[in-house]
């Protein structure tokens, strides 16, 4: 057993906090997320992406100025503390070198552009604010009232609504296809500017949500699509990656 920490004679060890991690429902994410660095460093090497050593002391000083490791000691104690040696460190940098070097190379201006073009409906976008009440009755009182006076939309949302967004007025901004949940996009998006929507259960379906649709946006290739079309093709590219092995959960 590998101890992790010690509380007076209280130790707890690695089987001890992995444990712990899958009951609070943590494992599978980072499980997931170390085999997709993994993934990603070995496509590295396989395309041979070079590193120079300048390049990894370099990394190796910024993490040391980082944790505030200024001398040889410094840097000595702290890995030490951890149980890491200066091989698995090198290790740890290298591999965090090569992935991003590797995912630098997906997702050009030029593969972002040809993937907005054939994809270009996806990125059309709303402005939605909304209002979310306790109750089925409360929604159905507001969406009445809201009809008659469209206008009082922000007040009544400062007022009345239950969600974080009621000081903004229930401003939630701009919205993307694939950020609502399936039943509620498909009518925000096919709602006109000015359109009353609701109300609609919550997702843990506590409150009752009402929809308004300020505006309308069609699809253009702005930082923020752009940063979304970069990761849809990471995505892509991890997932062709994971089909090229054998990945078995322990």
């Amino acid at each position: 057993m590998t101890p992790i920490v010690r509380i007076d004679d209280e130790v707890v060890d690695a089987d001890e906090f992995i444990r712990v991690l899958k009951l609070t429902g943590q494992f599978e994410g980072l499980v997931e997320q170390l085999v997709r660095d993994k993934l990603t460093v070995r496509a590295a090497k396989k395309q041979r992406i070079a590193l120079s050593d300048e390049e990894i002391q370099t990394r190796a000083d910024q993490f040391r100025r980082i944790h505030g490791l200024h001398r040889a000691a410094d840097m000595n104690r702290y890995l030490d503390a951890l149980g890491v040696n200066l091989d698995e460190f090198e290790v740890f940098i290298t591999d965090t070198l090569y992935q991003e070097k590797m995912l630098e190379q997906i997702g050009s201006d030029d593969e972002i552009e040809a993937y907005f073009k054939l994809n270009s409906p996806r990125f059309d976008s709303v402005e939605v604010s909304h209002v979310v009440l306790e109750t089925h009755d409360q929604a159905k009182e507001m969406i009445s009232y809201l009809q008659d006076d469209p206008d009082s939309f922000a007040e009544m949302a400062r007022e009345h609504s239950i969600a974080d967004t009621r000081d903004s007025g229930g401003v939630i901004g701009r919205v993307l296809r694939g950020s609502l949940a399936a039943e509620i996009e498909a009518k925000v998006f096919n709602a006109a500017a000015g359109d009353l929507l609701g109300p609609f259960p919550t997702p843990d379906g506590a409150a009752y949500e009402i929809f308004s649709v300020t505006a309308k946006r069609p699809a253009t290739l702005d930082e923020d699509v752009a940063a979304e079309i970069r990761r849809l093709l990471r995505e892509q590219w991890l997932l062709a990656r994971a089909q090229e092995h054998i990945i078995e959960a322990r």
